[in-house]
């Protein structure tokens, strides 16, 4: 593949342009120039020279993630930070630690924005780049499985790691947009950098002679991507929210190799993938967040809800050959309803490569009985050895083995119960490929090694939680039992505090974190006056909606004060305590009762159509919209916050969630 660049100097010509030169490469490296009137990008002749009044930043560049454009400006993101994570296949992958915003606009200060507008969605941006997990390599595809890179080696020798990258886990396509269409005129491939959001973690292990690597990557796709209770079921071209794919990759060195020194592609007498894929259940559904610990659960029976379903599982048959699909839900209580509309989707459809399993989790590990998780890996175990496993083997010119499918894994959220699980898995797999190479006898596994057990749990746990805080804001849950093989009583406090966090920011900080999601990936894209976008810095909630907050919190403050401050008189607080209680009470109950106007809700996409559904399908109840069940988020005459004027009427096949400008 084309090399690209690692390294830059970034010069400003005052307010002119910003050029890119890259830093301890042959004279034969063409500089960058991206102009700030036009936004014009050119790849400049071999050695031309900055202009002699440029200013050199005093920041290295490590990348160029993309140029995105808002009301007032566009943007160039790059990184400015990075932080080695390992050494793959003798290629360095690093994780993002920094980046930079340059605006084109000369005149726009990006630390004080002159709009409100533009402000909040630069906010939202820089809270996206810091919060998020990204990796990338300048000489390895991150974003592709190795089983897929081996098997189109030939046809991408001349090709760049941008154009061979998977569409899917290319999380930074949006921004590349710009610099993708330049290249039609102008080879720009030594800066188009893909990137993934996801996880890595590679560690050296030692085994009865053999030195091998176990490494873990997940990549999350750029498709309906999002947060827990913002991003559930499938879209209208069958993407699915929180989709994952993981591949456990082993890599077993050759003898001859010195201990220490830098592995090449070359190095490794076996090379070994495994891969499993996560996703929301392919359904259009939602889970509607009133300020109940539980939300709403509902299930929308749209007339195109079989080919939403069958395009998402063809698409992962054509990608990943043959599917099982392991279902973890509850058999009753608030998730029944969706485990019966799934399995009768699925067995409608009875689509020849798809086989459907269901695994009652709870039902099956309560009272912390987390053993019999091997009951599940017992009833797919024919269907894993079916799927295999990618093998390379340096004695061979062909692969000893091909992974020709795949088991996908849900639950609710498809992160707890999904980790416990795909790890079961991924261990299984991991016994049967150090069995194959002879390193294990048959009779021996992972658990019987504990330098070995270890470093997997913690690879497995870390990935884990990485996974769930991308989505759901906090760790993973169960993870103790991930990180030590036991289920424990400090586990399940522990689970306890996640939980509550999760609660919070799934109520009240979510909706920015959705908005920079749909933002970043281009979901939403904004029109270039920010007039037209106030609705973003605005309350459109009355003042008597708005006011019940702070009621109740000095009703509170007054109740305290009442109970702990000193008596300067003799006259009873009766009265006091009557009517500052009441006052509590009457501002909690109305809190309760109009719960949705209290929760985080997304802006650039708002969900007015999830939310207020009234068409076929199933739903658990209507709570937090008022006493009559019907009562708006934007509270009568001004629904900018939701709908750009008023809400809509919502057809039997009307849940749309894609791209909008405003």
């Amino acid at each position: 593949m084309r090399p690209l660049h690692q390294r830059f100097n970034l010069y400003t010509d005052s307010n002119e342009a910003y050029i890119f030169v890259p830093v301890g490469e042959s004279v034969a490296a063409q500089s960058l120039t991206i102009h700030r009137n036009t936004g014009e990008v050119v790849l400049n002749p071999p050695q031309t020279t900055h202009p002699y009044n440029a200013r050199r930043s005093g920041k290295s560049v490590y990348g160029v993630m993309g140029i995105i454009s808002l009301t007032l400006s566009e943007y160039i993101v790059i990184i400015t930070g990075r932080e080695l994570q390992g050494n793959l296949m003798g290629q360095e992958v690093y994780r993002a630690s920094d980046f930079d915003i340059l605006p084109l606009n000369s005149t726009l200060n990006i630390h004080n924005p002159p709009h409100p507008v533009e402000a909040h969605l630069l906010a939202l941006l820089k809270s996206h780049l810091n919060g998020g997990a990204f990796y990338f390599s300048y000489g390895w595809d991150m974003t592709r499985r190795l089983q897929a890179q081996y098997e189109n080696r030939e046809k991408d020798v001349d090709r760049a790691l941008w154009e061979v990258a998977d569409d899917r886990f290319f999380w930074n396509r949006f921004l590349q947009r710009r610099l993708i269409e330049a290249s039609t005129k102008q080879d720009l491939s030594g800066y188009i950098l893909p990137v993934i959001y996801g996880t890595f973690d590679i560690r050296p292990v030692f085994l009865h002679g053999a030195r091998m690597e176990l490494c873990l990557i997940s990549r999350r796709s750029r498709f309906r991507p999002g947060t827990r209770y913002f991003r559930r079921g499938v879209d209208h071209e069958g993407h699915v929210a929180n989709f994952n794919e993981s591949e456990q990759l082993l890599l077993v060195e050759s003898q001859n190799l010195l201990g220490g020194a830098t592995r090449s592609f070359n190095d490794y007498l076996h090379k070994f993938s495994f891969v499993q894929i996560r996703g929301s259940i392919p359904l259009f559904w939602a889970e509607i967040n009133t300020l109940r610990y539980k939300p709403d659960l509902q299930i929308m029976e749209l007339n195109d809800t079989p080919d939403a379903t069958r395009l998402h599982l063809l698409e992962q048959n054509t990608i990943y050959g043959h599917q099982t699909l392991v279902n973890l839900v509850n058999h009753k209580g608030h998730e029944k309803p969706i485990k019966e509309a799934y399995e009768r989707h699925i067995e409608q459809l009875n689509l020849p490569e798809v086989r459907y399993q269901y695994f009652d989790f709870h039902t099956e590990c309560k009272n912390m009985r987390w053993d019999r998780i091997s009951l599940l890996v017992d009833k797919v175990e024919d269907d894993i050895r079916k799927h295999g496993y990618f093998h390379l083997n340096a004695d061979q010119s062909i692969p000893a083995r091909v992974q020709q499918g795949v088991v996908r894994t849900n639950c609710m959220d498809n992160l707890d119960r999904t980790n416990v699980v795909q790890a079961a898995l991924a261990k299984h797999a991991l016994n049967k490929q150090l069995q194959d190479i002879g390193v294990l006898l048959s009779e021996k596994g992972v658990d019987d090694y504990e330098t070995l057990s270890k470093d997997f749990r913690e690879i497995w746990a870390d990935h884990a939680d990485s996974i769930s805080k991308a989505y759901a804001g906090s760790g993973a849950l169960k993870s103790d039992f991930t990180r030590t093989n036991k289920r424990t009583h400090k586990g399940v406090l522990e689970d306890g505090v996640k939980s509550v966090l999760r609660y919070l920011r799934n109520n009240y900080f979510d909706g920015a974190r959705q908005d920079a999601f749909d933002l970043v990936t281009g979901a939403w894209r904004p029109r270039k006056t920010p007039g037209s976008a106030l609705f973003l810095t605005t309350d459109p909630r009355s003042l008597f909606a708005r006011s019940m907050p702070a009621i109740a919190a000095f009703s509170s403050f007054m109740i305290c004060a009442g109970m702990t401050l000193p008596r300067t008189s003799d006259y009873s607080l009766f009265y006091y305590f009557v009517l500052w209680f009441t006052l509590l009470a009457i501002s909690l109950a109305f809190i309760v009762i109009h719960g949705i106007l209290y929760v985080s809700w997304p802006r650039l996409i708002p969900l007015t159509n999830v939310i207020y559904y009234s068409g076929p399908g199933y739903r658990s109840g209507r709570h937090g919209m008022g006493l009559s069940g019907e009562m708006s988020i934007t509270s009568g005459k001004s629904a900018k916050y939701l709908n750009s004027g008023r809400r809509r009427a919502h057809s039997k096949a009307g849940i749309e969630e894609g791209k909008r400008v405003d």
